[in-house]
């Protein structure tokens, strides 16, 4: 009863978003890329402005605009000394960690709009189950054949990859298919019995059963790890990895009531050093999340975090992001003596937030070696209604792929554009 009930609350989200998403208007979006459902509540008479909390996808004037880059500049004027820039670099994790001794687990609340935003969190066979339970009308039937054609075409490409590069036995659904390769590969060689430890340890990671795996970084208090537990814990084959630097909020999401090591694997990671080992191989995600934490490290060492993270994703893989936009209300209210860099500050607890436009994200996981699926300015209106204070919020959302044909000289090397991007 409890697999139905999950079931069924999917179902209801993917319909929800399906119909927001023929709805919506298309704003901040260039003509090749998908609607996505950030929402459909749309401020069309000023005079009703203190309604609602929050309006969807608001056009900014060109006044308010130059405000929010004068607002921008003044706060940048006196920057942060650099003796304190360093430490708040290299005590990076104390900062978070004081964070999270005092907020606990309250502090943000669960996301449970994942779904809606990113539906390629679900594994293929689950999107393609709910296509057909949900028996939709001929116009979303149309919506839905086009938003599940792209996973569709990716799912078989990704097969034909898998048994081109492993051979006939071995199939895209096993992520185990990689460490028997690798394990031939060790065994064969001339390092004898420490490297047949080294296949043992790799044959045993957590989640090497699993067919569909996920990572999310920076996972917090677990504010996106439960909502997708709670969706995904009853679906064979599937297992969460979630990382954060901060031990206290590892912890804190190991001693949850719904945290079960046999679907999720909690552990204390520094994405900005890459030589730290994961507890697993690379090439074995189906899906990164990077949610709200790219923002907090140094724009110096961002590039290099995303390099590696792309390492870990399978050819065909998604990484999905979303973060702080150029020009949110919670850039402009800082004050002078915050700044740490252009776009890039430290709040009074000493935890650093960037602030990105579309062109950064674009040039960055382009950089990777990712193809651009969608990116997109996520412009909203949050409303006081009590003090009747307005305040712009912006997110900057995108998703991109791991393409399927790599050069096997270098990996990180595209030698054909992904069909689909």
């Amino acid at each position: 009863m409890g697999s139905l009930n999950k079931m069924n609350f999917i179902t209801r989200l993917s319909a929800l978003c399906l119909r927001r998403k023929s709805n919506m208007q298309q704003r901040h979006q260039s003509s090749r890329r998908p609607a996505v459902p950030l929402g459909s509540r749309i401020l069309t008479d000023p005079s009703k402005v203190f309604e609602h909390n929050m309006w969807d996808h608001m056009q900014w004037s060109q006044e308010e605009e130059e405000h929010a880059k004068e607002k921008a500049a003044e706060n940048s004027l006196v920057k942060v000394q650099l003796e304190d820039q360093d430490k708040y670099e290299r005590e990076a994790s104390k900062y978070w960690n004081e964070f999270y001794k005092t907020h606990k687990n309250n502090f943000f609340k669960d996301r449970n709009w994942l779904f809606l935003e990113f539906p390629e969190i679900l594994p293929e066979k689950m999107r393609e189950q709910l296509k057909i339970e949900e028996k939709p009308s001929e116009h979303t039937k149309i919506n839905i054949a086009n938003s599940f054609s792209h996973e569709k075409e990716m799912f078989e490409q990704r097969e034909k990859y898998w048994k081109k590069n492993t051979g006939d036995n071995s199939t895209s659904e096993k992520g185990y298919v990689y460490n028997k390769k690798q394990s031939k590969s060790i065994a064969d060689s001339s390092q004898g019995k420490n490297n047949e430890e080294e296949v043992n340890v790799l044959e045993s990671f957590p989640g090497s059963d699993a067919t569909y795996r996920i990572l999310e970084v920076g996972c917090g208090a677990g504010n996106s790890v439960f909502p997708i537990l709670n969706v995904l814990c009853n679906t064979p084959g599937t297992f969460l990895y979630c990382c954060d630097f901060a031990s206290g909020a590892v912890e804190l999401v190991k001693s949850h009531s719904s945290y079960n090591s046999a679907w999720c694997s909690a552990f204390v990671h520094d994405v900005c050093d890459d030589a730290l080992p994961y507890p697993f191989p690379d090439e074995i995600l189906d899906v990164i999340l990077l949610v709200f934490v790219l923002s907090t490290i140094h724009p110096d060492r961002m590039q290099k975090v995303i390099n590696r993270l792309v390492k870990l994703l399978k050819p065909g893989g998604m990484l999905l992001f979303r973060d702080y936009g150029r020009y949110d209300t919670a850039q402009l209210r800082f004050k002078k003596g915050h700044c740490l860099s252009e776009n890039f500050y430290v709040r009074g607890d000493g935890t650093r937030v960037y602030f990105f436009t579309k062109e950064e994200v674009r040039n960055m996981f382009n950089l990777a070696g990712l193809t651009e699926v969608q990116n997109l300015v996520d412009h909203r209106l949050q409303v006081n209604r009590k003090k009747k204070v307005k305040m712009h919020r912006v997110w900057v959302q995108g998703k991109f792929q791991k393409p399927l044909l790599l050069s096997l000289n270098n990996p990180e090397e595209t030698t054909n554009r992904h069909p689909y991007g």
